[in-house]
């Protein structure tokens, strides 16, 4: 589990802070952790999977169920060896004992602090603290650089985890008003970048600099009659995340045209981007070259307060004064020309980054700011003032709004088999475009709204209702489409919906409440340009053949380029895992394209396996007959679980192409989802210090495959060196076997089995077998073999078997047999069971159990565990743990926190002591009770 893991790391860092930049923990012997994010050859500190910068400070987020650890903070120290090189040390605190004092009588805790504060209305100013800890007020903080803070992760967003999120300011370089605010995501080995820009044209090139000047990746940006540039930079070598990382790297924009313009910035980590939600371009009036700025903003989640942070390039220009030398500035808020509010703040050439909060924005405000009406400015002070300015507006970027409405996420889950997909499109102005499709519902449409999470289940929370928009569809019962606007969209909803905090909801005559609902979410930008285009495909249960009942739906995005290749993007809601536990792989089920003649097999590729509720990628080698199936519309996109092997849900798509040829170009089929993969290139592979060269071929570190000199081996790659092991076949259990030529195990001959299995008994074979993800390879139905788990090999403490009805791999431990010796001994290293020994059979030393062994104990910190037993965890720095409760599970530690009721008042407290915030009314009205109670109790006596 990770939260364990984390929490040794914790306490390592508290105990032995030398040692935090260089902690390991051990793997588990089955299932691999995901590598950490590649930090070899930076300075700074590895801390619970995650790389950290020198001096950066954060809270450590345990995970599910401890979460954010926000009395604790962890700081990664310079330190400098003997050698004269830099390296860092972790050294974490508890932070309780720095509280200040609250200066009223009934101080709160409120959910994300540390300390606690008075109730709302005692300090205006101390809101500063609320949703960015950056914002902080100590003035021995100030030299620090914003972009180097720790920003406060909550545990809402802990699943960021494997994204990074970095952002660049581009000023001119060469006679240029231009400014741009350019936004980048890495996931993996890819970088996407949503970019917009002000007073310059067009720009026609995109360049990423690396540290010494050189161009790293040019981008040749589309023409388009928008301010808005997205792309995305694949397959990053190593050094260049490392530079990424380092911060590094710069990115350039040019244009082409009569006026050759130039802007660049450098690309900076900032971990405040999860939670902006509106954001605002600073710019000059006169030809200020090399002058500009960003702000990013946000509202607080209970309060009208607008937080922001400035970024700002070159205001105070270098050279004119000291670099560290303070310059006074004016930060103001205006509504054409008006002055609302104005700030007073100092700013350096070296650091002009500045935070601060508006408090209590009345009604007037909020409404312009809603409306993109809302103007911020920041002026020097002095001789020579320097003024740049720009409009606030919602957050802008490529990441699509979308939603998938399901009948498992409806207020009252159900199984209907229907489907909704939305689209929504929010304007500077603050208006909202949706586009609404509904398919296969059990009757017709009554209601089409926009909703908040429901504070209580009988209570729904209705922001906008866009029925009078919806037509019901002709051809078809229980359609229909909505198309609209939504014009007058307020302040706190564009930011709750920027946080996916809105849900969509469908009622119908039969579910007056709620059929279908989906959570409104932003579905990040990775590439895929018919998204902008197009509709997605509803995918459905009522769309199989026979229509099927399920709480799933999905909608996918297909297209085919000029090289004939196909991209598709799916998105499913409510397609739940197997409830077998004995399933170790993450697969959730299975996505198929093919022809609507479910009678033809000629025309069926599988695309990819669902390990979450996004699947993508490339498929490149397509026949000429399924690319005029799709041309003609007569294709499919089908989903197949355990529970539904012949279809889950799917939907009919038409993409029309010019392919009567088939594909062109190489024959590779690129398969994107949640683990990415890419295929990389010979010559960076030659470049990297860890490639293995093997059979005249170069191979990447952790990659494995089979060998020419025998296929029943899969090889691996680890930092140069190669391990092949040979495939390990398990036992059979049927009397009668043969070899087939094309596979390395025996199987059962089934030719020969009883005659007594009947035809209803035997499980009707998918030809295509299942894939496997442990060694990527197919399988064939009913196959069973050892799972091979890089970089541990074949495991023979456990057995895969290939359902052929399903394509599905069950993988569960080998269960030993009862032995009657009291001294049982593995005869090899590599046996999974125990045996009674012979007279004259040492025992191996050092004999550590195995998987099959049996129960086993846990460890959790220092402490072992019996199996069933159940602990409070003691986490460093803060102790024992009492809402959190930990058992053992046959060597599984386990923990869950305890459940809190749902709460109807908006501004909920936190006593010491408690697990559960409370409501403050609830709480004076238990307080009053128990003084009347013990007030009775002195009168009897």
């Amino acid at each position: 589990m990770e939260a364990p893991r984390v929490l040794w790391i914790l306490f390592c860092a508290c105990i032995a802070p030398t040692l935090g930049s260089r902690l390991k923990t051990p793997a588990l012997p089955i299932q691999p952790e995901t590598e950490p994010l590649i930090s070899k050859g930076l300075s700074g500190c590895s801390f619970g999977g995650r790389f950290y910068s020198l001096e950066d400070t954060w809270h450590p987020d345990l995970g599910e169920p401890f979460g954010v650890m926000h009395c604790v903070m962890c700081h990664c120290e310079p330190q400098r060896s003997r050698r004269g090189k830099m390296f860092g040390k972790v050294s974490c605190r508890n932070m309780k004992q720095d509280c200040p004092d609250p200066s009223c009588d009934d101080p709160v805790l409120l959910p994300g602090h540390c300390c606690k504060t008075c109730p709302k209305g005692n300090s205006g100013r101390k809101e500063a603290e609320s949703l960015f800890e950056f914002f902080q007020e100590k003035d021995d903080d100030l030299h620090k650089s914003y972009n180097d803070r720790s920003y406060i992760s909550s545990e809402e967003n802990s699943n960021r985890d494997s994204a990074a999120d970095f952002v660049a300011v581009l000023t001119g370089v060469m006679d240029s008003s231009g400014v741009a605010r350019a936004r980048f995501t890495l996931t993996r080995t890819s970088l996407t970048f949503s970019i917009t820009f002000q007073r310059m044209n067009r720009p026609s090139l995109l360049t990423f600099l690396d540290s010494d000047g050189n161009t790293a990746f040019e981008f040749r940006v589309p023409q388009a009659d928008t301010d808005m540039i997205c792309g995305v930079w694949k397959n990053l070598p190593k050094s260049h995340l490392w530079q990424l990382e380092a911060e590094q790297l710069r990115v350039s924009m040019t244009t082409t045209d009569n006026k050759k313009e130039e802007i660049q910035g450098k690309v900076i980590k900032h971990r405040a981007l999860f939670a902006e939600t509106f954001s605002a371009i600073l710019t000059s009036d006169g030809v200020h070259s090399g002058m500009g700025g960003i702000a990013m903003l946000t509202l607080s989640d209970t309060e009208n307060n607008l937080h922001f942070i400035l970024i700002l390039q070159g205001l105070v220009p270098h050279g004119s004064f000291l670099v560290s030398a303070k310059v006074p500035v004016r930060v103001k808020l205006l509504y054409r020309q008006h002055l609302l509010r104005e700030i007073q703040a100092n700013i350096s050439a070296d650091d002009s980054d500045f935070a601060e909060v508006l408090a209590d924005l009345n009604s007037r405000e909020l409404f312009w700011l809603s409306r993109g009406q809302l103007q911020i400015s920041v002026e020097t002070e002095g001789q020579n003032p320097r003024q740049i300015s720009g409009y606030i507006s919602g957050k802008r970027s490529c990441d699509i709004l979308q939603s998938v409405m399901s009948s498992g996420s409806a207020l009252t889950p159900g199984k209907t088999g229907g489907v909704g997909s939305a689209v929504f499109t929010l304007h500077h102005n603050g208006s909202l475009d949706y586009q609404v499709l509904v398919a296969g519902l059990s009757s017709a449409v009554v209601g089409v709204t926009i909703e908040m999470k429901p504070r209580r289940r009988s209570k729904r929370s209705v922001l906008y209702d866009i029925t009078a928009d919806f037509a019901a569809a002709q051809e078809e019962r229980g359609g229909g489409r909505a198309l609209g606007s939504c014009g007058r969209v307020e302040a706190r909803h564009i930011h709750m919906l920027l946080q996916n905090e809105l849900f969509i909801n469908i009622a119908t005559a039969e579910q007056q409440e709620s059929e279908l609902r989906g959570q409104i979410q932003m579905l990040p930008y990775n590439g895929l340009d018919a998204r902008r285009n197009e509709l997605p495909v509803p995918l459905a249960g009522q769309f199989v053949s026979p229509p099927v009942r399920t709480a799933a739906a999905g909608h996918a995005w297909v297209s085919v380029d000029e090289q004939c290749h196909l991209h598709y993007e799916i998105v499913v809601n409510g397609l739940c895992k197997s409830e077998d536990t004995s399933v170790s792989a993450h697969l959730h089920g299975l996505a198929k394209i093919g022809e609507m003649d479910d009678s033809s097999t000629s025309h069926k590729r599988l695309l990819t396996g669902f390990y979450g509720q996004q699947a993508q990628g490339v498929l490149k080698d397509i026949s000429v007959g399924l690319l005029r199936h799709l041309d003609e519309g007569t294709a499919y996109i089908q989903v197949s679980t355990k529970m539904n092997p012949r279809g889950e849900i799917r939907g009919r798509i038409h993409v029309p192409n010019s392919c009567e040829l088939g594909s062109r170009g190489e024959v590779v089929e690129e398969a994107e989802f949640d683990d990415l993969v890419f295929v990389r290139d010979p010559a960076e592979l030659r470049k990297d210090p860890h490639t293995c060269f093997f059979e005249g071929e170069h191979h990447a570190h952790g990659s494995q495959w089979t060998p020419q000199y025998n296929t029943c081996f899969t090889c691996i790659c680890q930092k140069k060196t190669v391990i092949c092991d040979p495939v390990i076949c398990p036992a059979l259990s049927c009397p009668h076997t043969i070899q087939p030529e094309d596979q390395c195990c025996p199987i059962c001959d089934e030719k020969k089995e009883s005659k007594q299995t009947t035809a209803v008994e035997k499980v009707e074979e998918d030809p295509e077998g299942c894939y496997f993800e442990g060694d990527q390879k197919m399988h064939a139905p009913g196959t069973t073999w050892h799972p091979f788990v890089p970089p541990f090999g074949y495991i023979k403490c456990a057995v895969c078997t290939c359902k052929g009805s399903t394509g599905e791999v069950h993988c569960e431990k080998v269960t030993c047999p009862p032995l009657t010796c009291s001294q049982p001994i593995r005869r090899n290293p590599s046996d999974c069971c125990k045996e009674c020994p012979a007279e004259d059979t040492p025992p191996l030393e050092d004999d550590e159990m195995m998987q099959a062994d049996g129960t086993r104990h846990c460890k959790f910190g220092k402490n072992y565990y019996q199996n069933s037993e159940h602990w409070h965890p003691r986490v460093p720095l803060v102790g024992e743990m009492k809402c959190i409760t930990c058992w053992c599970d046959h060597g599984f530690t386990k923990c869950q926190k305890k459940q809190c009721p749902l709460l109807s008042c908006s501004n909920p407290i936190r006593r010491e002591g408690k697990c559960c915030p409370e409501c403050m009314e609830d709480l004076i009205e238990k307080e009053e009770m128990a003084k009347k109670v013990e007030k009775k109790k002195n009168w009897r006596h």
